[in-house]
């Protein structure tokens, strides 16, 4: 290829540069489509071969279902959509954008359904894993953790969404700021029912109890 710019002069290698990068554009573009398989959705591989030609304009939607975000205790129930820009710097991946979507999970008193809106921009540097130490290794404390690595050529958009969701989601959530929460003695849902449970003053001493039993009905 590069005997062929030689060969063909200023003018023609500029038109073929500006032809491969429409090719690239097109096919990040189209690998950006909405899929219905997880393992379609692995597809967007940010590679750093292509990386350090050119940066990486990303705009892509991502079905309900298509990404797994290894945990049970949320659901996608609208499309996430990701606009992003990845880039190599300094051999480290660089990608910076925002995303959004919608998940349903469950209210931390009651267990109803609660349907959540999630919104997130991220500016992330993911470091090559092989250029990690034993010396550098043996430094990293808690606050150095939050560095990211990949290993291989590159990393898949996927995970990098499926991590910053995770990230995004509220320690706890409730359905509304006067939830009353769940009987500790029957479970019954106060919002939608009054127990005829007797309430009785409780021994300070057995109040640790009192907390297990109510967590234990909340698990049922």
């Amino acid at each position: 290829m590069q005997r062929f710019f030689q060969k063909g002069g200023s003018e023609l290698a500029s038109a073929v540069r500006g032809f491969l990068d429409s090719i690239s554009s097109v096919r990040i573009i189209a690998a950006g489509t909405p899929c219905a398989a997880k393992g379609a959705a692995q597809s967007m591989f940010l590679d750093i071969k292509d990386l350090a030609v050119r940066k990486a304009r990303i705009h892509k939607i991502y079905p309900p279902g298509t990404i797994d975000y290894h945990s049970d205790e949320f659901h996608q129930v609208e499309p996430l959509e990701v606009r992003a820009t990845a880039e190599l710097v300094d051999d480290q991946i660089h990608i910076f954008g925002d995303l959004h979507t919608r998940l349903e999970m469950v209210c931390a008193r009651c267990l109803e359904t609660v349907t959540e809106e999630i919104s997130r921009d991220f500016d992330l540097y993911y470091r090559p894993l092989k250029t990690l130490t034993k010396a550098e290794e043996m430094k990293i404390d808690d606050e150095e953790a939050e560095v990211a690595f990949f290993d291989g050529e590159g990393l898949f958009l996927a995970d990098v969404l499926a991590e910053q969701v995770n990230l995004a989601i509220p320690m706890k959530v409730i359905c509304r700021s006067d939830c009353r929460g769940l009987c500790p003695h029957c479970g019954s849902n106060l919002n939608h029912e009054e127990c005829h449970c007797q309430t009785q003053a409780i021994d300070p001493r057995l109040a640790p109890l009192a907390r297990v039993k109510q967590v234990w009905f909340k698990k049922q």
